[in-house]
């Protein structure tokens, strides 16, 4: 019986200039995941001065932004920051050293975990005042304006910030003059300890478009809805049409910083056992 011909074989299909940006985007987002699961255990293990805040869950928010900057496209940083700045191009070397008080680190040490700022990167550092980095964003905006670039700023925050008049005062600033700034609310359902539905009354987009301001909110665990949504608004500031508002809807999957017990877990945990709506106290 004659023996059957192999069929040749086919070449493995090369994954797409597609598929290598999305793994790129999972790198990124697991190298957050990584260092501040390594910044946890230096804390535990008393290695590391004063607390951190813990980006984990909200990774996608970051890359899916940052991915969508240039390098000399500003942003500006919360106390929550070091998925932002790793995102923007920082080095886990000087962002470790920098938390624990070296002088390799980006601010020599003298910033630690909440003011990490590396300007070589268009991070203008993170701010540990809530709301108090939409000022600095604002103001890049229109630096860059003045300056005729075409230049782009960021300002995460977190929902806490929608509390703060600062925000309101550069927001209404930024709509009347039309300067190329995106406003990034990473609502992660929690100020500091307390729900955020028993602190923010109505639509938190509802904010910026009384302000003009155009606004959208997404689900900010998928960083390609991030990153699809974030590149929208950056080409439209950079063309000159304005300010717009992004609200990142995500979760943290750990306390407010390293040193608390999670209390506001353990409060939604027994709201929904017992069943009572003031079970958060």
């Amino acid at each position: 019986m004659a023996k059957s011909k192999k069929s040749p074989s086919r070449p493995a299909k090369r994954a797409s200039i597609h598929d290598e940006r999305w793994l790129h985007f999972y790198r990124q987002m697991l190298k957050i995941r990584l260092f501040e699961e390594e910044v946890n255990q230096l804390y535990l293990s008393a290695k590391m001065p004063g607390l951190a805040h813990l980006y984990i869950g909200e990774e996608a928010v970051a890359v899916g932004v940052c991915e969508a900057l240039r390098r000399d496209d500003y942003i500006t940083s919360t106390h929550r920051g070091h998925g932002h700045c790793l995102a923007k191009g920082a080095v886990v070397d000087k962002m470790f050293a920098e938390l624990l008080g070296k002088a390799a680190g980006y601010c020599r040490g003298k910033g630690g975990s909440m003011h990490i700022a590396d300007q070589d990167t268009g991070n203008l550092g993170a701010n540990a005042i809530v709301g108090g980095s939409t000022g600095m964003a604002t103001g890049a905006a229109m630096s860059a304006k003045m300056r005729g670039t075409d230049q782009v700023a960021v300002c995460f925050f977190g929902d806490g910030a929608l509390g703060q008049g600062l925000l309101y005062e550069v927001m209404n600033m930024a709509s009347l003059w039309k300067l190329p700034v995106v406003y990034v609310c990473e609502n992660n359902q929690y100020n500091e300890y307390t729900d955020f539905r028993e602190t923010t009354a109505g639509e938190v987009t509802a904010r910026a478009q009384a302000f003009g301001i155009h606004s959208e909110s997404i689900d900010g665990q998928d960083v390609r809805i991030v990153h699809a949504t974030a590149l929208k608004l950056v080409e439209r500031a950079r063309r000159g049409d304005g300010p717009s508002f992004l609200q990142c809807n995500t979760y943290r999957f750990h306390g407010h910083h390293v040193g608390d017990v999670d209390r506001s877990y353990t409060a939604r945990k027994r709201k929904k056992r017992n069943g009572r709506s003031n079970a958060i106290r």
